[in-house]
């Protein structure tokens, strides 16, 4: 009865976290996860591999991560602002190696996606990477199906 009296409010929102490097590429890999629509356990375990692989974390430290950046991504700004961050404070071999972690998430559940493809030539061509980079990312992550 009190509680219809006294209706809980709903909590407010925490604030975004300001985009840095990590965050940015979290965001854009769960991006290229669910430009399909879908978010596969397969395209999940990827984003924490890929996390914990670049950025030195433990596994848990990768998922906390990677449940920041679903957040994120979820509320954030478009690709650009993301990609510009990575431009700005990533050097052009770890953007490419980047495209390749993406491919890896976007292939991660053993099948190719319109969507996903649009989303990754779209994401690599905002990093700056050259249209040889793009196509020898694509050819590799396709190689592997």
């Amino acid at each position: 009865m009190l509680e219809r009296l006294f209706p809980r409010r709903a909590p407010s929102p925490k604030p975004l976290p300001q985009p840095n490097a990590q965050l940015a590429l979290g965001a854009l890999l769960v991006r290229v996860a669910m430009a399909n629509r879908q978010y596969v356990a397969a395209e999940v375990a990827q984003i924490d591999k890929t996390l914990a692989a670049t950025f030195g974390l433990k596994p848990l430290e990768a998922a906390k991560l990677r449940a920041e950046c679903e957040a994120l991504e979820r509320h954030a700004p478009g690709t650009p602002e993301f990609t510009q961050i990575l431009r700005d404070e990533v050097p052009y071999a770890d953007r490419k190696a980047l495209g390749d972690a993406m491919w890896a998430v976007a292939m991660a559940d053993g099948r190719r996606d319109d969507d996903e493809e649009v989303q990754l030539l779209a994401i690599e061509t905002a990093l700056g990477l050259s249209d040889e980079d793009i196509a020898a990312a694509r050819k590799n992550a396709l190689d592997g199906l």
